[in-house]
């Protein structure tokens, strides 16, 4: 399950002088300079290169091993050993961070969108424009959003010729998880029925989730979301509100329409019809007592475990402001010491190729990163859910981009607004008390230069 958690905080001077520590050499076992080999068993020299993914479990884990040994006996000229990154949420990248800094790191690894520029900025990845260029490997081909933000000056924050950070392995976005026998139960009206008629509105939702905990029976709850910045992000991206301002440099949680969709969410939780917020939304769900439960298609291969219920999955209901789901996405980028940089985008080349996307996609976790009706549509055949037409309806409905700050630091604007979001949902501070203080927290964090 990913469920993602406040960073903790690297001062970007700590990384800028661990990147300048990294060594080129491939003493002790460093993968941050891989060396050429020769194979009989391959048309070319093979040379030898690490990557890194954060898989959810053992069986996506072995997916990625299988491609990475598909890939070496292709004979391109890599040969390949695939490293299973074990952490969650922001240890995985402090790990990365660490091992960068001693020379110790993969050639290639995925990290989260919103951590491309605090890596970028700090030195640790590769600006591979050129090589790409090179290789014929066009960023064009992938969704707009995550390219946006993977082609930035980091000078202007803005997105600018010659520049590459990485390419997007993939795209997700929300849905509501359903409990459809919780739902028929409570006599309870049904969510996919309500989005096709364009009915599926907030308090329509309400009402669902109200009805589904009143008459569900004994320990059920109509509701449940985990806690970090997503989750209530879309109901303020979904008010008409945003986390910052249009050119991403400054503050726009204490704006009305931005406070309107966090006051929302506030008093969904206080009607009594959701889990405790703070606490695990996926197990109650599986376990038969939430009817809906807000999460990405990464939850989808725990879901098909469920034996005991029928489920699916809903659109999210719609605010003041039509679509803005999130289009959540991670990218491969390369260590910015390795010594084998051309090799290096020849493996994120392969990794981002369609045809390994749709084995990664056959797992139910993710969605394709290329764009193309072709590979929507064959995406839209790995069932369960029936539904899978939410998470499309997400993606090319006007969604959000998840990105990071180029001209600022995700970490301190999540960790300070997030302290700020905890208390008011624990009942410490009122939504006024909220509102007049959220950005100043960000600002004060060090969020914005």
């Amino acid at each position: 399950m990913r469920i993602r958690k406040s960073l903790v905080i690297l001062p970007l001077g700590t990384a800028l002088l661990l990147s300048a520590c990294a060594s080129t050499s491939n003493d002790g076992g460093s993968s941050g300079s891989a060396s050429p080999t020769a194979s009989a068993s391959e048309s070319v020299a093979a040379v030898d290169l690490r990557w890194r993914t954060r898989p959810d479990n053992q069986a996506e884990a072995d997916v990625y091993k299988g491609i990475s040994d598909a890939i070496t006996a292709k004979g391109v000229g890599l040969n390949l050993t695939y490293e299973a990154g074990n952490s969650e949420g922001s240890p995985y990248q402090d790990k990365l961070k660490t091992e960068l800094g001693a020379g110790t790191a993969p050639d290639v690894f995925w990290i989260p969108g919103t951590d491309i520029a605090d890596f970028a900025k700090a030195g640790l990845i590769l600006n591979f424009a050129d090589e790409a260029a090179t290789a014929g490997l066009n960023p064009t081909d992938f969704y707009e959003g995550p390219i946006a933000s993977l082609t930035v000056d980091p000078a202007s924050g803005q997105p600018a010729d010659g520049f590459l950070w990485g390419i997007p392995r993939d795209v997700s976005t929300f849905a509501l998880y359903l409990n459809l026998d919780l739902i028929d139960k409570a006599g309870a009206e049904n969510p996919i029925e309500l989005a096709k008629n364009g009915e599926w509105t907030w308090d329509k939702f309400a009402e669902v989730a109200d009805k589904i905990t009143a008459d569900g029976g004994k320990g059920v709850k109509g509701f449940a979301a985990n806690s970090w910045w997503a989750n209530y992000g879309y109901f303020i991206n979904s008010a008409g509100g945003s986390f910052f301002s249009e050119d991403r440099t400054k503050c726009n949680l204490d704006s009305a329409e931005s406070v309107a969709g966090m006051k929302f969410f506030k008093d969904l939780y206080d009607s009594g019809s959701t889990v405790k917020f703070g606490e695990d939304g996926e197990p109650p769900f599986k376990g038969g007592t939430v009817g809906m439960f807000m999460n990405g298609r990464w939850a989808t291969p725990g879901s098909r475990e469920i034996k005991d219920f029928n489920w699916d999955v809903a659109p999210l209901p719609t605010g003041a402001a039509p679509g803005k789901n999130w289009q959540f996405w991670g990218a491969y980028v390369i260590n910015a010491k390795t010594a084998n940089p051309a090799a290096a985008v020849k493996l994120v080349q392969e990794l981002t190729s369609a045809e390994v996307q749709g084995q990664i996609s056959e797992l139910g976790a993710n969605i394709p990163s290329r764009k193309g009706d072709d590979v929507i549509a064959k995406f839209l055949t790995f069932t369960p859910p029936t539904n899978n037409q939410a998470f499309v309806d997400g993606i090319t409905n006007d969604p959000v981009a998840e990105g990071p700050l180029w001209k600022g630091n995700w970490p301190a604007f999540d960790k300070a607004s997030n302290d700020k979001i905890n208390a008011l949902m624990n009942g410490q501070i009122t939504i006024d008390e909220y509102a007049s203080s959220v950005c100043k927290a960000t600002v004060d964090a060090g969020a914005f230069e």
